[in-house]
């Protein structure tokens, strides 16, 4: 993974640079939770890593798969990848194509930076906003696995939490690009 350039670097990740004000310690504590579910993330890949193996041998040896187990790799799968996207948005890992911007005058590009961050702040908050009532739809009609009678409504919360970790960051993203283009629209 490339690095960042200093400006779009979350200010706790910057090494030596204290966080400042109240966006610094924003960015500092919406780091830190986004490293925590990242660290979930991956103990959930782990687990369905051994999980998967764990069937696979259980099939060789004794021709009996591992009951269930096809209901919990793909929770599994729910934990890997939602608590990973926040984390990813921190280091800015998500894919962007912007070979056409590139090319335009730089008040132009930064309007478009600020347009495109607003939108991403906008489609996050409807996520976690959808999330959080379907979980609590799931919860209240008790809806289950087919097989495990696992819960449903545990990883659609988590899920919710992830998209409110992930609006944080893109709202102090939005904020860092509108003080950018401030500081640079007056040049």
């Amino acid at each position: 993974m490339e690095m960042l350039p200093p400006d779009q670097e979350p200010l706790a990740i910057r090494a030596g640079e204290p966080a400042k004000g109240v966006l610094g310690a924003l960015d500092k504590y919406t780091t830190l939770f986004t490293k925590v579910l990242f660290w979930i993330a991956g103990a959930g890949l782990v687990g369905m890593s051994l999980l998967i193996v764990a069937d696979v041998l259980a099939i060789k040896i004794f021709s009996n798969p591992i009951p269930g187990g096809i209901e919990y790799v793909a929770f599994l799968a729910v934990v890997a990848i939602a608590f990973a996207v926040p984390f990813t948005q921190v280091m800015r890992g998500h894919v962007a194509v912007d070979f056409i911007v590139e090319a335009f005058p730089r008040r132009l590009k930064l309007v478009i930076e600020c347009f495109t961050a607003l939108m991403s702040v906008a489609l996050v908050a409807l996520l976690m906003v959808y999330s959080f009532r379907y979980a609590g739809l799931l919860r209240s009609s008790g809806e289950v696995s087919m097989t495990q009678k696992i819960p449903f409504y545990p990883f659609v919360y988590g899920m919710a939490v992830c998209f409110l970790a992930t609006f944080l960051i893109l709202v102090l993203q939005f904020v860092r690009t509108i003080i950018k283009a401030g500081k640079q629209w007056t040049r």
